[in-house]
């Protein structure tokens, strides 16, 4: 029992100077995480952005045809005029999958877009949309 108290008293004793918090290494890893983590997100937004664009331009497209008679290739025409506008480049209108569901079409654009990180690792994101027009 009495060992047992002498540790206790020593550690006890140990200067404050040794048990102050994060060290200048410790730090140092903590913003290195902190800021490839904030690097990864601002490489990331363009594509985000980039993909809000291709749902409102679907959108905008289904609103524009509904209830009226329309053809794949009117909605792929009127794509395309959006995407010159938008200045989308992740994916083509060609790449939009237009097919009959029952009454209208569906629209879907499924694509992979990519953003380079830091040398040879990029940053991969992968997008699905559907969209319907009814006629």
């Amino acid at each position: 029992m009495g060992n047992v108290h002498m540790q206790v008293r020593r550690l006890e004793g140990r200067p404050l100077g040794r048990q102050r918090g994060a060290t200048f290494i410790g730090m140092l890893v903590i913003f290195a995480i902190v800021g490839l983590g904030l690097y990864a997100g601002i490489r990331l937004t363009p594509i985000y952005f980039e993909y809000l664009e291709v749902v409102r331009a679907l959108e905008q497209t289904a609103k524009e045809h509904a209830n009226n008679a329309t053809s794949p290739q009117a909605l792929r025409t009127s794509l395309e005029r959006r995407w010159t506008i938008e200045d989308i480049k992740s994916v083509q209108p060609k790449d939009i999958e237009i097919r009959r569901a029952g009454a209208g079409y569906t629209m879907r654009a499924y694509y992979r877009a990519e953003a380079p990180f830091i040398g040879n690792i990029s940053l991969v994101a992968d997008f699905d949309k559907v969209v319907d027009v009814r006629l």
